[in-house]
Parts: C-alpha cells; sequence; structure tokens
C-alpha cells in the first residue's frame, strides 16, 4: 500500500480502498481454486460474491483514476491484470454453465486488454513474473478465440505470443523455457489439425464454419408423447495418448464439446457497446469517462441473481458439460455421480469417452462387464510390482462396462470413440431406464491410420459430416459455393432419416431420447457415418463400421435405399462416385 504526507484525506481514503478491493478480489479469485469442480450448487454462492467484488473494484479504478495515477501510481499493467481476471472469471463460468455467451463477455475483456496495449510496457518493468502473466494471458486469450472459431485472430496471437517467448526467454533465461516452447507447438499443432477441410472463399482464402447447433441445423422431428427425454448433464472424457490437444483439451474433446452446444445467441462484435441490454444484470456500470478502460456490454454473471434467488439455476440454453482430461478413474466416477445426483425429472445423463482401449486376456470370460476390458481414462498407472504378472489383475484406470451399471438407474446415453468400443455393447438394462450406446468403429484402414492424431473419424463424423465425408474422399479443399450445395444433401439426408427414425420398428429408449435437439443430431448423423462407411469402398467389414446398442434396424433405416440414393448424389455432386459401391447395381453387372 502506498500512503504518502502528500496525500489529502480525500485522497487518502480512496487510495484505502482500493488497496482493500485490490486485496479482497485476490482472496476471493485466488479461492476459486478450492471450489469443487462438480455439482452446481456448491460454487454458485462463491462466484457471485467474486463477480461482485471486481464490479465494485472496476468501477472505483474508472470513477477514481486520476487519483490512483498520481498517488498510488497505478501502472496500465495493473489495470489490465484487473482486466484479465475478469476475462478468466467469464472463462471459468462458461466451463461452469455450459453457456457459451460468457465467451463473448471474456472475449471482451481479452480483446480490450490488447487493444488498449496494458501488457505494452510490460518488459521495461524489469519483472519476470510480469512477462509471465502476460504469457499467460495470451495462451487464455487464444483458448477463448479458438472456442469461438476466431481463427483469424487465433493465427495473429500465435505470433505475438511467439516473440513474446522470445523475448522473455532471451531477456531472463527461465527455467521454463522449454514449457513455453512446447505451449506454442502444441497451439500451432492443434490449429493444424483443426483444419481437416479447407473452405474456399471465391478469392481462395479460407473460410472458418462455425459446428454449434442453430436453428439451421437443428434437425427436424414428428413429436410423439414417447420423446419425453431432456438432455441435461454431460461428461466429455479424452485420453487419446497420440491425439492432438492444449489446454487440456483434445481435438475429440474440442470437437463434441462445440457439437454440444447451441450458437451464442448475440453476435460476437459487441466490445465496443457501451448500452445496457434490457432485462439483464449489468456487471458494471459504464461509462466513457476513461478511454484507456475495455468498453463492456453487461453481460450474464448472476451476481444479483444468485443473491436473490438463493441457489436456483438460471434456464440453461445447453446441456451442462463437465470436460475431463485424463482423469483417473474416481475422478470419473465422482463426476458421474454429480450429474447423476443434478438430473430433474425426464433429464438425461450422456457421457462421451474418446481414449485408448484397455485390453484383457480372457479366454473365456465370465462377467462381460469387466472380462472383455474396457477403456483407458488415464495414463497412470497403480499396479503392484509384485503382482504385475498376474493376468488376472485388472487395470486401474480402465473404465470397464460394469462400472456403468448403477448409472444405468436413469436415462443414459452413452458415446465410446475407441479401438475397444465394442466391448460396450452388452451392457443389461437392469433397471428398465432408456439406454443407448453408440460406439465408434473398432479399426480404420491403413491409409487413414496416420492422421489419428487430427482426431478421431467417428467424433469428426458427429461433430461435422460433410467434413469427414470429404475426409475419407481424400478431398482436401472445397470452394463455398460447393460446400454450401453439398450441405443441402446432408440436410436432405438428415431429414429422411428423421423420416425413417419416427417411422420403422425401433426400440422406444431410441423414442425417448430422439426428442432432445442434441441427441436427435447425433442419433442421425450416427445413421449418415454407418450408411456411408458401409458404402465406401475403403471401410468393407462390420470392425470398420460403428455399432449401437440396441442395435438399429438394418433394412428400414440404415439399408434403406433412399438413404443410400443421397449418398450416392453427395458423392456425384462431389466427383468421388468412384469411391463407393452399390452392391444391388455390382450383381446386375
Amino acid at each position: 500500500m502506498v500512503i504518502t504526507a502528500s496525500m489529502d484525506e480525500h485522497e487518502r481514503k480512496i487510495v484505502i480502498e482500493f488497496c482493500h478491493l485490490l486485496e479482497k478480489s485476490k482472496q476471493l479469485f485466488n479461492g476459486l481454486r478450492d471450489l469443487p469442480q462438480y455439482g452446481h450448487k456448491q460454487w454458485q454462492a462463491y462466484f457471485g460474491r467474486t463477480f461482485d467484488i471486481y464490479t465494485k473494484l472496476w468501477k472505483f479504478q474508472q470513477q477514481h483514476r486520476q487519483i490512483l495515477d498520481s498517488k498510488y501510481g497505478l501502472k496500465r499493467w495493473q489495470i489490465g491484470e484487473i482486466a484479465s481476471k475478469i476475462g478468466q472469471l467469464y472463462y471459468h463460468y462458461y466451463l461452469r454453465t455450459s453457456e457459451t455467451n460468457y465467451l463473448n463477455e471474456a472475449y471482451s475483456f481479452y480483446a480490450a486488454i490488447r487493444g488498449r496495449a496494458y501488457y505494452s510496457r510490460a518488459a521495461k518493468e524489469d519483472r519476470s513474473d510480469l512477462m509471465v502473466k502476460k504469457l499467460r494471458y495470451y495462451a487464455r486469450f487464444i483458448v477463448v478465440c479458438l472456442l469461438l472459431k476466431k481463427m483469424k485472430l487465433v493465427r495473429e496471437l500465435v505470433v505475438e505470443l511467439d516473440k513474446q517467448i522470445v523475448d522473455y526467454t532471451s531477456t531472463y533465461e527461465p527455467d521454463d523455457q522449454l514449457e513455453w516452447s512446447l505451449v506454442l507447438e502444441e497451439i500451432k499443432s492443434f490449429i493444424k489439425s483443426d483444419s481437416v477441410i479447407s473452405v474456399l472463399h471465391a478469392d481462395s482464402n479460407p473460410i472458418i464454419l462455425s459446428h454449434r447447433l442453430s436453428p439451421l441445423t437443428t434437425p427436424p422431428v414428428e413429436k410423439a408423447p414417447i420423446m419425453n427425454l431432456s438432455l441435461q448433464e454431460i461428461l466429455i472424457i479424452g485420453n487419446c495418448s497420440d491425439q492432438v490437444k492444449f489446454s487440456e483439451l483434445t481435438m475429440d474433446m474440442f470437437r463434441m464439446l462445440q457439437t454440444l452446444e447451441r450458437e451464442p445467441q448475440e453476435d460476437f462484435n459487441h466490445i465496443y457497446d457501451a448500452s445496457p441490454a434490457p432485462g439483464r444484470t449489468p456487471f458494471t456500470t459504464l461509462s466513457v469517462s476513461f478511454k484507456d478502460k475495455p468498453s463492456y456490454k453487461p453481460g450474464y454473471p448472476m451476481v444479483s441473481g444468485c443473491q436473490e434467488n438463493g441457489d436456483r439455476p438460471m434456464k440453461r440454453e445447453n446441456p451442462h458439460k463437465y470436460l475431463l482430461y485424463k482423469p483417473t478413474l474416481s475422478q470419473v466416477l465422482v463426476f458421474l455421480a454429480s450429474g447423476f445426483k443434478e438430473l430433474p425429472p425426464n433429464g438425461a445423463l450422456m457421457l462421451y469417452i474418446s481414449a485408448d482401449g484397455c485390453f484383457c486376456n480372457s479366454k473365456h470370460p465370465e462377467d462381460m462387464g469387466y472380462d472383455l476390458g474396457g477403456v483407458h481414462t488415464s495414463s497412470k498407472r497403480e499396479v503392484d510390482a509384485l503382482n504385475k504378472k498376474s493376468t488376472q489383475l485388472k487395470e486401474m484406470h480402465c473404465l470397464y462396462p460394469g462400472d456403468l451399471y448403477p448409472f444405468t438407474r436413469r436415462p443414459l446415453f452413452l458415446v465410446i470413440d475407441s479401438d475397444n468400443s465394442f466391448v460396450f455393447q452388452h451392457m443389461p438394462r437392469y433397471f428398465g431406464q432408456p439406454l443407448v450406446i453408440l460406439m465408434s468403429p473398432q479399426d480404420i484402414p491403413a491409409p487413414f491410420i496416420d492422421h489419428q492424431h487430427n482426431g478421431n473419424l467417428f467424433t469428426l463424423f458427429l461433430h461435422s459430416p460433410l467434413t469427414a465425408f470429404c475426409y475419407i474422399c481424400n478431398i482436401m479443399t472445397v470452394p463455398i459455393h460447393l460446400w454450401e450445395r453439398c450441405q443441402t444433401f446432408i440436410d436432405r439426408f438428415v431429414t429422411e432419416a428423421s423420416r425413417l427414425f419416427t417411422r420403422c420398428r425401433i426400440d422406444p429408449a431410441y423414442l425417448q431420447f430422439f426428442g432432445d435437439d442434441f441427441l436427435r443430431l447425433l442419433l442421425l448423423r450416427y445413421v449418415f457415418c454407418d450408411v456411408v462407411l458401409n458404402l465406401h469402398r475403403s471401410f468393407k467389414g462390420r470392425h470398420f463400421r460403428p455399432r449401437s446398442q440396441p442395435p438399429l434396424p438394418e433394412m428400414e433405416l440404415l439399408e434403406h435405399p433412399a438413404l443410400k440414393h443421397l449418398v450416392f448424389d453427395l458423392a456425384a455432386h462431389l466427383e468421388v462416385r468412384t469411391h463407393f459401391s452399390d452392391p444391388a447395381v455390382e450383381l446386375m453387372d
């Protein structure tokens, strides 16, 4: 705290109050890491208090900037640090609520920090810790931009981060030099892997497409009373050893979390809009008295909402997600139990796993829940040295189908993307609740194996069917006009598949899940994946196709002529018809 004799009483009170708010904000912010990552009620009130203190701090430094500059010596990087922490608050609130609008709010503050050059003089302070804060800010900003698909800005930030890392390492020769170099390489690899197919504008520049759910991509459905379930809780687990990742997000996790979100309701270009939106709780009271503050449109933090409504959560646009990167088995079970506990009536729990297979050598399996193996959730190994040679010892961090039996007491929707996915097809329905399991192919043809580090094919089909279709047909670039025409074939396929889904003889569990927009989307994209791979010449063999449990009807759905013809039409439009075989036509020849 800086208190000098030259201050009058008014100035002294302002400096003391600012120091108090600053210290209190740091204490609350640091306490966030101790909050449980699961559940809802345990952390909402604490986040409310943290948002509240940052609201006061931000407004206070705006209102008293001149005194704080001259008497306290407030520096621009200190304002940037406050703004950065507010951006972090919003990002973590997004992670805990799954509402994409909070990403916009995080972006607002991060973009303003860059636009106002708050950290521009950080290097002149001759403090390595300040440089590290700047590097961390860049890494966090890149994550937010990746999630918002602002890829042009991501590339600009990567160039800036590269330069900042060079400056940092050449000036201080720090111990964490290698770590920052690895962070930079991770980001570059992630960006490259995300661009499986380039969609090109007329001027040959790539176009960035979003694959979140929107009114235009929501599959149509003939609603029925049986369609009574709503997806409420999701676990997304990633543990593929050879897959690119950044910031504890593998490529499969990154794609799936977007697939299970709606497009943000408002456009992103609102960081300079200083008008409060009607009906929303302001986070800050805006003014234009300080030109170097982040302009900020009031957002969604439920500071007053938490206080007024106790622990009642807001109405969500998206199901709530947990993102678990290489979790231990105990973590998986704790988060599953939390999601299970939070389910409302008619709510459904979804578990998505992208992981390496855990294989067992049992020649005569007696327990289908454990004797056929499962999937690795973590790379850790906790095997007693004396028992390493025991063939009876099961892997500690393997998630077996039997581990999920208790959670089938409520509606459960499983998506397993693994080379040992098929072991989950034997799960019983002990409790009579809806249970649907979508399993990836266990193998992929040799030409595609070398590209698995860019993400798994099954997840790509669930994320962007047209991208996956182009990929298996060796199409790397598509003009936007052709892409849009091809997307109409996908839409027609989805519409027809939805119609067939509701009219064929199918297990009632499917129809109970089919009323939910996200689950219907996954089911129909699964059908597209199966039909396409079944017709593709490179994917001959049952192990190259996905499986579902309960099995979907073959002749009434997966082998339906109308769906096959739409795939052939799409292939013809892309001039890759030779990649696909039509057994009925070839028999006639």
